[in-house]
Parts: C-alpha cells; structure tokens; sequence
C-alpha cells in the first residue's frame, strides 16, 4: 500500500478495526471513521470488557459439579478393585455390574463437563466475531494470556470460562493489582497451577501428615505475571512467597451443618478442611497456611493468613519492574514485534503515573502515534484469524466440532496454551510455511462454503485503504467466487493486523 500526506479518517478507522479489534464488520470501517480514536477510549471503562452470551455455571456451582466426577472417578476405581470374577455365560445378558455403572456415571459426568466447557468456548468466539467493542475483547485477550491458565490439565480445563467471566472481563479497565489477585485465586489459575496441593510443613496439617510446599504460582506470580526473570527476586523470595500463599485453595462441599456454631467436632474439622470462603469459588484454608512473617524482595511482611499473600501481591503488582515489563509486552501485542522504546516508556509512564489504571494504560496507547503508523506489522493468530473472517464476511462460527478442529489443525487448540508463558505473540511463531498451508486449507474450505458475495467489496469492507492494488487485482480476477474468498483471506493485508 503506498500512501502520501497524513494518514486520512478512514485508514485511522481501519487500523482501530484491524490492529486493535477483532476486525472490521461490513460498513463498520465507515461508522468508526468519524472518531477512530474516541471508539478506542469510550470501551476503556470500568464496565469491564462485554461478556459471552448464554446461561452458564458460575465457579461455585462447577466446583460442585466437579467434585461429584472426583468421588464418581473414586467409586468407578473402587468398583474395578472389587470386582467379582464375570460369571460363566447362561445364556441370558447379564446385568451391568457395579463398575460398569460407576464408570458409565464418571463418563456422563466427564462428558458434560467437557461438553459445558465447548459451549463456552464457542460463545465467547461468537462474541469475537459479532460485538461492537472489539478493542474490550483485543484487551481481555492479552490479560487472560498474561495470566495464562490452561486447558491442558483437566482440571483447570472445566473451569476456563468461569475464569475468563468472573476474574479477567470485569477487572481489565481496573487498578492491574485488582486484576492480578482475581486470576491468582481463581479455581483454574489454583488448579493449573497445583495451588490448592501446597501445604506448608508447619501448619497444623503439615505436622501431622507428610505434605509440601508447591511453589509453583509463586514462581510464574513472579516470572510471568508481575517483576519478570530478571525482576530482581531469588529463589528465596519465590520459597517465601510459596510460604505466604499456603492456604490458598478453592472451596469445599460446604461447611456442615452447625460448623462454627457449636456443632459437634466432625462437623467443625470439616469446616476446618474446607476453608473459609471468597469470591468465585476461592477459600482460604488456615489448617494448612505457614505461620510466621515473610520476606519477599526486600520487604517484611507480618504473619495474617490470607492477607499476607494478598499484601506480597499487591505489591509485586505495582513495582515498577512489572511496569516496565508488562508495558513492552503490551507494545508487543498491539504495534510490533519490536516496538520503539518510545512506545514501550510511554505506556510505562502511563501505568507508574496511575499506579496500575489498566484504562490510563490502555488509552496512553490508544493515542500514542506509534499505534497509528499504518503498516501491519503483527501476524495474527489462528483464533484471531477465524474470528476477523467472520467478522469480514458478516457471520458467526455455529457449531463447535469445527471451530476447534480448525483451531487444532492450525495450532492454537481452544484453551489450551502449552505452557504458563501462553501464546507465543510475534510472526515467526505463527507465519511458518506450514502453519500458512494449514490456514491456506480452512481459508479454502471457507471460501466454498462462502455466502454469495462480491469478494471485492468484502476485502475492501475488512480492510479499508488497507487493502493494497495487488492484492485486490488477485481478488477481482479470481476465477471463482470460492477463489475470490480464499484469496481475499490469505492476502497479506488480511494476515496482518
């Protein structure tokens, strides 16, 4: 794309749609061209980002259902032991036995909570693909590959859109302390991470049974999450902290009736077990919290349970490491692979200036001439290159199966980072010759299923003055439409945003 003068309203509104959204939807380039700038700060609210649509479970109530699969995964075990040896045939069908049954109600229970987990994924990508608010939903991306929890491990798989609902969308806009201790100690980052198995060797449980500590979300707290590797901590500091967190978990079956009211021993051990507890399914379990005070980087921290771990995050959360730190990565996501340095201090200036404002942060950004620059210089992911061709030819993705099979196929399966670091951000990661024959295949398979459209004009309603001569030449002299499609999404204005 060749330009000369200053960049005009229309390319403005293009790069907001492109760069910062999920991608234009027919006419959406000409509704946002009258204040591109303004439709990127008005979604910085303290609304928080939209939410996927549809009737789901909160953590509570997953964190019941999850524990009825743990006891049926239990009593299917017990049943395989005690099974009696299969009679001989009589020629009659035999009943099914007890581990049948118990296996069959762990399947059911495994299913359905597979099953709830799909519709939520499918839901939020409906989301991507249809809402307004595209730079909300560009922003909660990146926070919740920030705090990366992942579907690898089943049991943070069940709890992903729980996660992403009631820890990530409403704090995006908030103070990044607020955001941090929601994912922290939300069901699925505790899981993922082996929190709720840590128990500290001087607690009251510790000393009676042979337990450790498990260090690993103070680690990725620290390495991932807040300071970086080079921030500065130790291996002491991240013992310290594991110490500090003890006690962190998710909540029980219940208390019992009459615990903590007088009620008989049984009942109060079991209120002991199951904690005392919070929001969205987080509970504090005293029994096995490491008394004492702490020392994380420097700081003393006097022994007070759950707020001691809370005070640990609060601060790593507003160190100006993790300022600078987390302004590089969101330079990265959002403009280029190598951001300027420009770029990078003045969203850091941003999140100091506002002790962690993630809407300061976020609209130091949205003004800053280096996001107005109209190369596309980032490669999109497979997940965002499916939701952008929906949004471009006016749809929604329907049914599951498909979605996460074509997200399988190209790389980036639903939920499922490979490890706590998350999606890989940068083009060499996504852009091998491969992964561009792989979207080259869905890209055709879209491109014969394509609703009866000029392809032209669909490019040029997905990308504006974005839209190079040359790749519009290739659309508009395609053979077929199906062609004219599959041309349109793998033109390199379209692989960029």
């Amino acid at each position: 794309m060749t330009r000369t003068g200053p960049p005009s309203r229309s390319l403005d509104a293009a790069v907001a749609l492109t760069r910062f959204g999920m991608g234009a939807k027919p006419g959406e380039i000409a509704a946002v061209s009258a204040d591109p700038r303004g439709w990127l700060e008005a979604q910085a609210g303290p609304q928080g980002a939209p939410q996927p649509q549809g009737e789901f479970e909160t953590s509570e109530a997953r964190l019941e259902q999850y524990r009825d699969y743990q006891r049926e995964t239990a009593q299917a075990r017990m049943a395989r032991r005690e099974a009696e040896p299969t009679p001989a045939m009589t020629g009659e069908a035999a009943p099914p036995s007890q581990a049948e049954m118990a296996l069959d109600a762990r399947r059911a229970s495994r299913r359905d909570l597979v099953q709830d987990t799909a519709r939520e994924f499918l839901a939020r990508a409906q989301l991507g693909a249809t809402t307004h608010a595209g730079f909300a939903e560009r922003w909660t991306l990146f926070w919740a590959n920030v705090f990366t929890a992942s579907a690898t491990k089943f049991q943070a798989a069940v709890f992903m859109g729980q996660y992403e609902r009631e820890a990530i969308r409403p704090n995006v806009f908030g103070r990044f302390e607020d955001l941090a201790l929601a994912a922290e100690s939300h069901p699925a980052m505790l899981l993922y991470l082996d929190q709720a198995q840590s128990v500290g060797p001087n607690s009251p449980a510790g000393e009676r049974r042979q337990a450790g500590l498990n260090e690993n979300l103070a680690r990725e707290i620290l390495e991932l999450h807040t300071v970086g590797a080079d921030g500065g901590y130790t291996q002491a500091d991240v013992t310290e902290f594991a110490r500090a967190l003890t006690g962190w978990s998710t909540a029980g079956q219940g208390r019992g009736r009459g615990a903590g009211q007088g009620g008989g021993g049984r009942e109060r051990r079991a209120a002991m077990r199951a904690g005392e507890p919070g929001e969205n399914g987080f509970a504090f379990r005293a029994v096995v919290h490491e008394p004492g005070e702490r020392t994380v980087l420097g700081r003393r921290y006097p022994a007070g349970g759950v707020d001691q771990g809370r005070a640990i995050l609060k601060d790593l959360a507003n160190r100006r490491e993790t300022a600078r730190r987390l302004a590089r990565k969101l330079a990265v996501h959002f403009v280029a692979d190598a951001p300027s340095p420009e770029l990078i201090s003045a969203l850091e200036r941003a999140w100091t200036g506002s002790r962690g404002d993630l809407a300061v942060v976020a609209k130091a950004l949205a003004t800053h001439p280096d996001s107005w620059m109209p190369e596309a210089r980032k490669v999109k992911t497979p997940y965002e290159f499916i939701v952008s061709a929906h949004r471009a030819m006016g749809t929604s993705p329907r049914r599951v199966p498909q979605l996460q099979q074509a997200l399988v196929q190209m790389g980036q399966p639903a939920w499922a980072a490979p490890s706590p670091e998350g999606w890989p951000d940068t083009a060499a990661d996504w852009a091998g010759p491969d992964a561009l024959v792989k979207r080259l295949n869905w890209a055709k398979t879209v491109g014969d299923a394509a609703p009866a459209a000029d392809a032209v004009a669909m490019a040029e309603g997905a990308l504006g003055e974005r839209l190079g001569d040359r790749s519009r030449q290739f659309v508009a002299r395609a053979e077929s439409r199906a062609e004219a499609v599959t041309l349109f999404l793998m033109s390199p204005e379209f692989q960029r945003r």
